[in-house]
């Protein structure tokens, strides 16, 4: 018999919305409100918030913290100021990806001991303690998880910035991109981090589960759009962001994965980076690349993607993009047919759909 799911502390307030709830990662998580189309436009355009209290989050403190996490991660963390924030992922000894997180270092205490945050995904928040704590010990970096007592509503859109600074003495403009700090909202102690996973600007805000609650109706108040799951999927995959158990796992690597930017691999020694070395100097076997379809028909996560009528690639997410009006995927293929231009198919119910690949993101913000 499956456990249960698990409620965020919102969960009341999801009902009462009258939201769609499904189970992801564990959790009851809302869905759609008033409708996926809906809730993607709202934050393209004006303003939308996610429950995202799903998110395994996990506080540290301990002498050289950024020292003892650097083994784990292929980005460099010794170079991280205060306040800032640092994307990264866990890596297996065969460089797959475990888990992708952001550390979020805050500074030192009076003792001069370092701590930071670590928000990791909700599907793999027990797995990314057990990897963590075999590493490195609890004691050595102080760990705690506030996973399931913590409440994060991110708060996404043009108009997220000026609607938040409505509620909060701290000033938001002055917290840069990937940059966070403590401050109070609704007079209550508060952590902000101007991170997200829209492709928009905005906020993740990190409060107790009495105030989340207050929050969430101060913001559904003052025109906020709740939003659910569907949306947050179509934000981010326009953004080309990618979702862990679909377009990364353990047995793709950052440089696979499009992500070898944030790969360093001169900063000492870490777990998988043999394997990384050898795909830097002769690449990656395949890469995901952005497949923008031909016609309206949509190519779902596992579709084959073909050449010359030969499966080649597997795609990995899809959907109809509401910001360009035309169907997009991200999917899997050699090396060889992953340049800008591209012509593929994908095998969609039996039938060859022609496809281009064509340069990530598909969508970018315009500048302010």
């Amino acid at each position: 018999m499956a456990d249960p799911l698990k409620p965020t502390p919102l969960l009341e307030q999801h009902q009462q919305l009258n939201a769609r709830m499904m189970g992801f990662g564990g959790w009851n998580m809302p869905v759609q409100y008033e409708g996926i189309t809906v809730e993607h436009q709202n934050v393209r355009q004006k303003v939308g918030m996610f429950d995202i209290s799903h998110m395994g989050k996990f506080l540290l403190q301990g002498n050289d913290l950024r020292q003892k996490l650097q083994p784990l991660v292929p980005s460099d963390l010794s170079q991280l100021e205060p306040g800032q924030a640092k994307y990264s992922v866990f890596l297996n000894e065969q460089a797959g990806i475990i888990d992708d997180l952001i550390f979020y270092f805050e500074g030192f205490t009076e003792s001069g001991a370092e701590t930071g945050k670590l928000i990791v995904n909700a599907s793999t928040t027990a797995k990314d303690k057990a990897w963590l704590l075999e590493h490195v010990s609890a004691e050595a970096i102080g760990f705690e998880d506030v996973s399931d007592s913590h409440v994060l509503i991110a708060v996404q859109g043009p108009d997220a910035i000026a609607t938040l600074q409505r509620f909060t003495p701290t000033d938001l403009m002055a917290i840069r991109n990937y940059r966070h700090q403590s401050g109070t909202i609704l007079e209550q102690p508060a952590w902000f981090a101007r991170t997200g996973y829209t492709g928009e600007d905005g906020f993740e805000v990190m409060v107790d589960p009495e105030t989340g609650k207050k929050l969430w109706q101060t913001l559904l108040d003052a025109g906020v759009a709740p939003c659910g799951l569907g949306a947050r999927d179509t934000l981010r995959l326009e953004a080309a962001m990618a979702l862990y158990g679909q377009d990364i796992n353990d047995t793709t690597t950052p440089y696979e994965a499009g992500l070898g930017w944030l790969v360093n691999l001169d900063q000492g020694e870490f777990i998988g980076q043999d394997i990384l070395q050898k795909q830097e100097a002769d690449g990656p076997p395949r890469k995901l690349v952005a497949l923008e379809m031909q016609g309206r028909h949509i190519a779902r996560h596992d579709y084959p993607v073909l050449v010359n009528d030969q499966e080649v690639g597997i795609v990995t997410s899809g959907s109809f993009s509401p910001t360009l009006g035309k169907a997009i995927a991200l999917a899997y293929v050699p090396t060889a047919y992953a340049k800008s231009g591209t012509e593929v198919s994908v095998l969609i119910r039996k039938k060859s759909q022609q496809a281009t690949v064509v340069k990530k993101p598909f969508y970018r913000r315009p500048k302010a």
